[in-house]
């Protein structure tokens, strides 16, 4: 005989199954029907930018933003808000929603070593962002005049060992990458320069072209065209591979007493945090494809630049571990913007 119980065990057990499977399917299609019913974007996206019109990273934004603006069928607004160390561009994202509508692109220093060299910030790199991808990542080089005697970063070191505080270097700013990778090339060699910052990088590589400054880090973007008019000279790439755009150029990495050194400025695009992690995802992947796209790919050799292939979650990473590498070099420095 049947237990009864069993059998109405059995039935019940079915029904709820059969509930859940139909709960399910039915959530399932109320999603994709939201989704349809409101697809992203459904009107422009702006990008704000710390970056002035035509500098290097402005150029690859726009580049990356007409990609993404064929892709979205929605136009894609460059913002442009430069000056006060980023804080004028994040102040003018944060005023934004956080329905992916209003993005921003920043560097290493806005999240890496901003906390690190201001007692206070007017953003939170945890609390505000939330990195979707690196869009581009450029080594630097060390320049000097044409007509400098030192012929490669050995020479450099070896001066500023013989004489401390006698050789001087520039940047474009207090607390820029060209500053704070000077500052890790006097950690690693345990020597000490003198540090002459500049408004911007044309009066910066003028005054390496004049011997004003005895060398300064650049990029191929930044500084590339003083090079290649024969003002300036690159002596060494802080990297561990030479660039195909400078082949005779040789690595830190090549030589015993600079291996390790490299110094590199990246850009990235951030979300508002707190962004849906569905939309975030979907925002990232149509960066990398725009990112893949053969004119940006070929327009980014042309300017030095590379594009990682890093998802949101190792862009985060990525983040957390320069932040981490810095700290010493900055505390060790007593570099202090505020």
């Amino acid at each position: 005989m049947i237990d009864r119980r069993r059998m109405l065990r059995h039935v019940f057990g079915l029904s709820a199954s059969a509930s859940a499977a139909c709960l399910g399917s039915t959530a399932r299609k109320a999603f994709a029907q939201t989704n349809q019913a409101h697809p992203y974007p459904t009107r422009t996206v702006r990008i704000v930018t710390p970056f002035p019109p035509g500098s290097g990273p402005d150029a690859a934004l726009r580049l990356v933003s007409e990609r993404l603006g064929r892709t979205w069928s929605q136009p894609v607004l460059v913002d442009n808000k430069p000056g006060g160390n980023g804080f004028i561009a994040v102040a003018a994202f944060k005023q934004g929603n956080s329905e992916g509508y209003d993005l921003i692109q920043l560097d290493n220093t806005h999240v890496t070593t901003h906390p690190l060299t201001f007692g206070k910030l007017p953003y939170d790199v945890a609390q505000d962002f939330a990195p979707l991808r690196m869009m581009l990542r450029t080594p630097f080089f060390v320049a000097v005049a044409a007509d400098s005697p030192f012929n490669s970063i050995d020479d450099i070191v070896a001066a500023a060992k013989a004489a401390p505080g006698k050789i001087n270097y520039g940047s474009w700013f207090i607390g820029s990458p060209g500053h704070l990778g000077a500052l890790r090339l006097e950690a690693m060699m345990g020597i000490r320069m003198t540090h002459v910052p500049y408004r911007d990088f044309g009066q910066l590589y003028n005054a390496v072209s004049t011997k004003e400054v005895d060398w300064a880090l650049g990029s191929a973007a930044s500084a590339g065209g003083m090079a290649q008019s024969g003002k300036i000279r690159f002596i060494a790439l802080a990297a561990a591979r030479r660039d195909p755009l400078y082949p005779n150029v040789p690595a830190t990495a090549e030589q015993p007493t600079t291996r390790g050194y490299e110094v590199t400025g990246w850009a990235g695009l951030f979300a508002p945090r707190g962004i849906p992690a569905a939309l975030a995802n979907k925002i990232a992947a149509d960066i990398a494809a725009a990112l893949a796209a053969p004119e940006v790919v070929e327009r980014y050799r042309a300017l030095g630049f590379e594009a990682p292939d890093l998802d949101p979650a190792a862009f985060s990473q990525l983040i957390q571990s320069e932040t981490a590498s810095w700290r010493e070099i900055i505390r060790t420095a007593n570099l202090r913007l505020d």
